[in-house]
């Protein structure tokens, strides 16, 4: 999907997409010209962390004032679980100390989707794959077939979002705890220090509503509410929220020429109208708020820096 990102966003920024590996994730550029154990500090994320649309993502920004490469893996659509896998093993246990944001909920697991910690999810009962966004449209609107007129329409939905769809009541709550149990599971297996991060428009505290998909998700990260930011922020050594829409909707502008430029969302190759075109963004992070969680993020990065010397210092006494 890196690939899609930059297929779709070429004349507002060149990614520089590189491979850690083979066979990996394409991931968010320049290449670090070093990965020597400690001397880094790595960045787990989705969209957000990668940066889309916007020349230097927060990662970058906070490696210039720490003085420190960071190696930035932002993936699109990353859900925790993706991280979990060996591909990203060695690249998280080398670094100093790591930075995780919260991830989408709708990147998880329940009794009838399949993630593998992505957006683009698998119906187990049949193995169709869809977008998230798709596969929970389909959900909300099942006991609407066969209802033509608007306006029923629209009273049975209300109805229903109100008293029913339980079925879709339990796999929002299949999908979060199958998401709470994933981020805490993959805080635990980062050995090094590590903060978590709340980069959002948003505060945490969010109920799924039933009557919409954007009621049902609200923004970013999707599902995600303050009960499940509380039960995996434990697991972390600290929790930094950025919360602001600062520089949003950002006036998309070619790279090239400076002038304001259009997007086609399908050239991602994710299966968006064809005929949609965007002149701004107003879902990604723009580049001020890449600025803010730089800012928010450097003094505890600096106490969790000390505390990861302090640490590989007491090892080196206690092997030698």
């Amino acid at each position: 999907m890196s690939e899609g990102y930059q297929r779709r966003d070429a004349e507002i920024v060149d990614y520089e997409l590189w491979r850690a590996s083979p066979e990996g994730d394409a991931l968010r550029g320049p290449a670090p010209r070093d990965l020597a154990p400690g001397s880094y500090f790595v960045c787990l994320g989705a969209a957000q962390t990668f940066g889309c649309f916007v020349a230097k993502p927060w990662p970058a920004l906070l490696a210039d004032r720490l003085g420190m490469p960071a190696l930035n893996l932002g993936v699109a659509g990353a859900g925790p679980r993706l991280f979990l896998a060996p591909q990203w093993r060695a690249l998280i246990d080398g670094a100093a100390f790591a930075i995780v944001q919260v991830m989408s909920g709708r990147s998880a697991d329940c009794s009838l989707f399949a993630s593998g910690g992505r957006e683009r999810l698998t119906r187990r009962d049949d193995g169709r794959r869809l977008g998230a966004d798709a596969a929970w449209s389909e959900l909300l609107s099942a006991d609407l077939a066969g209802i033509r007129s608007p306006l029923l329409r629209g009273i049975a939905n209300r109805g229903r979002a109100w008293f029913g769809r339980k079925v879709l009541r339990r796999l929002v709550a299949e999908t979060q705890a199958s998401w709470t149990a994933d981020c805490a599971g993959l805080l635990d297996a980062i050995a090094t220090p590590k903060l978590l991060l709340w980069f959002s428009r948003r505060r945490p505290r969010h109920r799924p509503r039933f009557h919409s998909l954007r009621a049902l998700f609200g923004e970013y990260p999707q599902l995600v509410d303050e009960r499940m930011l509380a039960a995996v922020a434990r697991h972390a050594d600290g929790l930094v929220a950025c919360v602001g829409a600062r520089g949003s909707p950002q006036l998309l502008r070619s790279r090239l020429t400076g002038e304001p430029a259009v997007v086609r969302p399908a050239d991602a190759g994710t299966g968006e109208d064809p005929s949609q075109v965007w002149t701004h963004n107003a879902y990604y992070p723009s580049p001020e708020m890449h600025e803010d969680a730089a800012a928010v993020l450097f003094e505890p990065c600096l106490a969790i820096r000390s505390r990861a010397a302090a640490r590989d210092r007491s090892r080196s006494r206690t092997s030698g």
